[in-house]
């Protein structure tokens, strides 16, 4: 389970240091929104599931990251709108860690449950909370030492990965000589494609807005996401303490919508409150969108199969997460950056007002 969370803080940890990077040498919104389409893409594709081979991959990336880190430290340098060598780097660095994970996870999640005895719940919330130190040390460590620390921190917590990872290639290897029927498809949710463009314009351009509108530092960057990966460990399956109440207002079919309304008065509200006010918001945001997954996957109840559930959310949400930060790019880059903030509460309170009732 340490091995587990370790990876998911290096995979978060290296992300996040890596949008930061991009930020600063590179102003442009469609080039930023590339990268969480970079991310997602790997969900998408066809591809074979190596453990070990997915790991060595990551560190590989990591350490061209932590290359360009050295190059760039302690000043990004002046940005340029066009694609430099460095942007076209980490791009393609941040393809391959997204490219190692998705090689990975399936096949270390299945050693994890099989092997170990570990409940799917209990294998999410350490991921959850994997992430969330990822973002933690993607705030603390740029102050001290900017992106040399951040990479090379992810490459330490990628390190312990590299046992497991062998042992699910042998469990993957025993497992595919027994094979029988082939695993079923993974169905296409329209509901998390939607909540995906929702949250894939969103933090398509986060570093980018944090930078560029807000005057902020990674430090400001990082604790927005660690605030709001606290609350999507503190909202999951505990839920909100006031949730029941609204549910009572607005009925068990309305909640979902109610949800995205509410994430966009949180949303509008970050731009009055100054300071520690605004950050705070994210934490009850982020809860709000755990909650939303937890009801995306139990309304997925014709599946039958929690595991192929959470595959559905993942993704379809990764189809509508590249569509929501390119489009969302795309229409910075035509119309500026001040837009990006104003259209995305259009777009979550739209999702509340066209969203039909859950059956």
């Amino acid at each position: 389970m340490l091995a587990w969370g370790s990876a998911q803080a290096s995979t978060s940890l290296t992300l996040a240091a890596a949008a930061w990077m991009v930020s600063g040498l590179s102003p442009s919104p469609l080039v930023n929104s590339m990268l969480p389409a970079l991310v997602t893409l790997p969900v998408l594709l066809p591809l074979i599931h190596r453990p070990l081979a997915g790991v060595i991959l990551q560190l590989l990336a990591v350490l061209v990251l932590l290359g360009l880190g050295v190059g760039t430290s302690p000043a990004v340098g002046a940005p340029t709108p066009e694609l430099s060598i460095p942007v076209l780097l980490a791009m393609a660095s941040v393809l391959a860690v997204a490219v190692g994970a998705q090689m990975t996870v399936l096949p270390v999640q299945r050693t994890l449950l099989a092997v170990h005895q570990l409940p799917m719940g209990q294998l999410r919330r350490v991921g959850e909370f994997g992430a969330l130190l990822g973002h933690g040390l993607t705030a603390l460590l740029f102050p001290i030492g900017r992106a040399l620390l951040q990479f090379s921190q992810a490459l330490v917590l990628l390190l312990p990965a590299l046992p497991l990872a062998r042992q699910a290639r042998g469990e993957a290897r025993r497992q595919a000589a027994g094979a029988g029927a082939p695993p079923a498809p993974v169905p296409f949710s329209w509901r998390c494609a939607m909540q995906g463009v929702l949250f894939g314009g969103l933090f398509g351009l986060l570093p980018l807005w944090v930078r560029q509108v807000e005057a902020g530092t990674c430090l400001d960057f990082g604790l927005v996401l660690a605030a709001y990966g606290l609350g999507r460990c503190l909202g999951g399956d505990w839920g909100l303490a006031w949730w029941p109440m609204a549910r009572q207002l607005v009925g068990t079919r309305r909640e979902g919508a109610f949800r995205y309304l509410v994430m966009a008065l949180l949303l509008g509200a970050t731009r009055w409150l100054p300071g520690w006010g605004s950050l705070l918001l994210f934490l009850p945001m982020g809860g709000l969108a755990q909650a939303s997954d937890l009801d995306q996957v139990r309304g997925l109840t014709d599946l039958g199969d929690e595991p192929l559930s959470w595959q559905s959310l993942a993704r379809s949400g990764a189809i509508g997460g590249l569509i929501g930060s390119l489009a969302m790019g795309l229409v910075a880059q035509l119309l500026g950056l001040p837009v990006a903030l104003p259209l995305q509460l259009g777009l979550f309170i739209g999702a509340a007002l066209v969203l039909p009732p859950r059956p």
